[in-house]
């Protein structure tokens, strides 16, 4: 039971659809409908500005980290660490899922990649910041969002396995996992960026 309703939590949390609410809510648009039609921060940035994209990022990140954090704080003391991190893992599997597949939003949701660092974050806070390092120096040499999240997911798998040498197996596992999902919903930004065809953006511009 704790494995079903924290799973069904986790994917109702990863489904709010941030972008999608503040763009209709504030904006009277659809974000899908606009920029790269993707409901994710990036895309937020692009089309409605600094302030709504900072608001769509910290709540995108934020329910990944609290999809990861329930179990810890409501079953931490009273089962083993083993099925404690299997609990978490599958949370933060669903809560990524819910992003890319909202239930609240017709199923079409954004790339993953804000609330694949909140779970980072809830499973394993060194980790996540170094992969937000990688990410913030690529991004700010290439311009590139996409190539800056591509080469962060990447390296949370080096990270875990060979940096930090968690022990626990399913950790490990889910860190390729995790790695291969962000990289597959890039797929398209790969080849825009071999093309030379991808959008830039300047972190630093008004």
């Amino acid at each position: 039971m704790d494995f079903i309703i924290f799973g069904l939590v986790a994917y109702i949390l990863g489904s709010i659809p941030t972008s999608v609410w503040i763009g209709k809510a504030y904006y009277d648009l659809d974000i899908r409908e606009h920029g790269s039609c993707n409901a994710g921060a990036t895309n937020t940035f692009r089309v409605l500005g600094k302030k709504p994209g900072i608001i769509v990022l910290l709540i995108d990140v934020a329910k990944g980290s609290l999809a990861v954090l329930l179990p810890y704080f409501i079953l931490g003391s009273r089962i083993d660490e083993e099925r404690l991190v299997l609990i978490q893992i599958l949370t933060a599997i669903m809560a990524v899922v819910g992003h890319v597949f909202p239930l609240f939003a017709n199923f079409d949701g954004g790339k993953g990649v804000a609330t694949s660092l909140g779970v980072i974050i809830g499973l394993h806070p060194p980790a996540a910041l170094l992969c937000l390092v990688s990410f913030l120096i690529v991004f700010i040499v290439s311009k590139y969002v996409s190539l800056g999240a591509i080469v962060a997911s990447f390296m949370f798998p080096v990270l875990i396995n060979l940096v930090f040498q968690v022990e626990s197996f399913w950790l490990r596992l889910f860190s390729v996992i995790l790695a291969a999902l962000v990289i597959i919903t890039h797929k398209k930004n790969i080849r825009r960026i071999l093309k030379g065809e991808e959008s830039k953006m300047n972190l630093f511009k008004k």
